[in-house]
C-alpha cells in the first residue's frame, strides 16, 4: 500500500476486446494517504498500537476505539447518497458516535511526516477485549482527512478508512490492517486491494532456513556460476512475466488480482497461470504509451 503506487479504480463501462477475457476500462489517481502499522507485534488493546501516517499533504488523524460495525457501513452508504465524509464530524455525525473513544491528534500532521502516532484507550475506559467472533464493534477505526481546504479541491481521493484488528484477551490475531476504504469527491467509495506481484517475493533470508540449508544453496548457486550475481538476478526477474519469462509484468487478473502476464502473454489465457481461477477480467498496470515513455527515460 506504499505511496507512489497510482490507485486504479475501476469503469463501470466495459469493453470487450478481440481476446476472450474482458478488459476493463480504468482510470488512474493519485491517493494522498498512507498509513502503517511499525510494531505490529507489541500492539495490543490494553498497550495501543503505534500507527505510522505517510500522507502527500498535510492530513489529519482521528481514531475511534469500538466502532460499531454497522453504523461504520451505513456511514460509507451515506457518503455516497446522502453526504460527503471528508472531516472528522462529518464521520462521527454519520456514525451517530456509536463508537466507545475518540482519539484526534490536535495537530495536523504534515506531509511526507512519518512520525509514529500513538493510539491507546484511557485506563478508566476498562476496555480489556470486544467480544467473542463475529463481533458487533470493530477495535479500531482510523481515520485521515485532509488538512487544507483547497487540498479536497485538488485530489479526487478526500479521505481514508482503515479498520484495523487489534488483539485482546478474547482474539490474539496479531494487529493488522483489515480492510482499507478510500473515499472519493464524487461520492464514491473503494475498498483498496493488494496485488499479488507473483515473481516479487524476495529470498528467504537465513534466519529462515533450517542449519546447513543456505549453505547447500550456496554451493547450488556456485556450480550454475550464479552466486556472485543473485541479487542482481532477483531484481531482473522480479519484473518477467511468469510464462515467457521475457516480458515485463504489466497485466492484473481479476478476481484473483494475480499480477504476472507480460503484454503478449494475456491473450492466450482464460486461466491464472498462478492459481487456475478463471479470469473475468483484466486490466493493465501502464498503457504502451506509458511502457514507451519508461523506455526512453532509461536510455
Amino acid at each position: 500500500f506504499g505511496l507512489g503506487v497510482p490507485v486504479i479504480l475501476r469503469n463501470s463501462e466495459e469493453t470487450e476486446s478481440s481476446t476472450r477475457v474482458l478488459k476493463k476500462r480504468m482510470r488512474q489517481v493519485k491517493n494522498p494517504f498512507g498509513l502503517e502499522i511499525p510494531n505490529a507485534a507489541a500492539a495490543s488493546v490494553t498497550r495501543g498500537v503505534a500507527l505510522t501516517p505517510d500522507c502527500l499533504e498535510d492530513c489529519v488523524l482521528t481514531c475511534y476505539w469500538g466502532c460499531n460495525v454497522q453504523k461504520l457501513h451505513e456511514a460509507l452508504q451515506k457518503h455516497v447518497y446522502c453526504f460527503r465524509i471528508k472531516t472528522p464530524q462529518a464521520l462521527e455525525d454519520a456514525l451517530y458516535n456509536e463508537y466507545l473513544y475518540k482519539q484526534q491528534y490536535l495537530q495536523s500532521i504534515k506531509k511526507n511526516d512519518k512520525a509514529e502516532k500513538y493510539c491507546q484507550l484511557p485506563e478508566d475506559a476498562q476496555v480489556v477485549d470486544f467480544g467473542p467472533v463475529p463481533r458487533a464493534r470493530y477495535p479500531l477505526v482510523a481515520l485521515l482527512t485532509l488538512a487544507d481546504e483547497e487540498d479536497r479541491e485538488i485530489y479526487d481521493i478526500i479521505a481514508m478508512v482503515a479498520v484495523i484488528h487489534v488483539p485482546d484477551e478474547s482474539y490474539r490475531l496479531s494487529c493488522r490492517i483489515l480492510y482499507q476504504y478510500l473515499l472519493l469527491a464524487q461520492g464514491q467509495y473503494h475498498d483498496l486491494k493488494q496485488l499479488f506481484m507473483s515473481a516479487n517475493s524476495p529470498a528467504p533470508s537465513s534466519s529462515d532456513t533450517f542449519p546447513g540449508e543456505s549453505s547447500t544453496d550456496r554451493g547450488l548457486l556456485e556450480k550454475a556460476g550464479l552466486a556472485g550475481d543473485e541479487p542482481e538476478l532477483q531484481e531482473e526477474n522480479s519484473k518477467d512475466c511468469v510464462v515467457c519469462q521475457n516480458g515485463p509484468v504489466n497485466w492484473v487478473l481479476l478476481p484473483c488480482r494475480h499480477t504476472c502476464l507480460c503484454d503478449g502473454c494475456i491473450k492466450y489465457f482464460q486461466q491464472c497461470p498462478m492459481c487456475r481461477q478463471f479470469v473475468q477480467e483484466s486490466f493493465p498496470l501502464c498503457s504502451k504509451k506509458e511502457q514507451d515513455e519508461d523506455e526512453s527515460t532509461r536510455v
